[in-house]
């Protein structure tokens, strides 16, 4: 599989562990790059940040235009199509960035996957269906978009989750993002959920609950 073009950030000299973090449709790696700085990481915790570019493809919710996409969004009925094939696809797109991570010294106890939107469902459906111990899944503004992810044999239920998600989004309403929440923890998930009063983006509190999570997770 190969490996897409990235934009890395390490927040210290010789990270001890890597946050893989995919953007949502039409956006690119850069997205989320200001964030890192505003999550104020200790000195004492290194890591690298790795935002990967999604590959240009034709979507078909948007006329069938080529942007960046992790996948095909076919409808936006929670009940319609899914381009299982294309977050197949994507799924193996961030195994391999975890691999990546894996050659260049990092533990996958270590590797933490996250996205926001599309990004934040192939986070998903990556993160449960690994065999490795991975350090946790965030998902942002996001869903389960593939279910049966949920039924596989190599399930690890000790993976902490964070899944947080606008009250007001007018493109993922937050049902999608609560019902895929209460799935993960009837499977036996520890996911800590939140919700904020915006649309379809990150806030201040947002970003304040995300360091207080990666604080906790990296000090377990």
């Amino acid at each position: 599989m190969a490996i897409p073009e990235t934009v890395e950030i390490e927040t210290g000299s010789d990270p001890s562990g890597s946050v893989i973090w995919l953007h949502g449709l039409g956006a690119d790696g850069h997205d989320f790059e200001a964030i890192v700085p505003e999550l104020r990481l200790p000195e004492s915790l290194s890591l690298r940040f790795v935002f990967p570019h999604a590959p240009v493809r034709p979507v078909t919710i948007n006329a069938g235009m080529a942007m960046r996409a992790w996948y095909d969004i076919v409808s936006l009925d929670r009940d319609g199509p899914v381009d299982e094939a294309g977050i197949t696809d994507s799924s193996a797109i961030l195994d391999a960035l975890i691999d990546r991570e894996v050659e260049r010294g990092i533990d996958a106890g270590n590797i933490l996957v996250a996205g926001f939107s599309q990004g934040g469902a192939i986070a998903i459906n990556t993160a449960l269906r690994s065999t490795r111990k991975l350090a946790g899944l965030m998902a942002l503004s996001s869903w389960l978009a593939l279910p049966g992810a949920l039924e596989g044999d190599n399930l690890d239920t000790s993976t902490p989750v964070f899944i947080a998600h606008g009250q007001f989004d007018p493109m993922v309403p937050l049902q999608y993002g609560r019902t895929s929440a209460d799935k993960l923890i009837e499977a036996g998930f520890n996911v800590e959920w939140h919700d904020y009063p915006m649309a379809h983006a990150v806030c201040a509190d947002e970003i304040s609950d995300i360091r207080t999570w990666l604080l906790s997770v990296y000090a377990s």
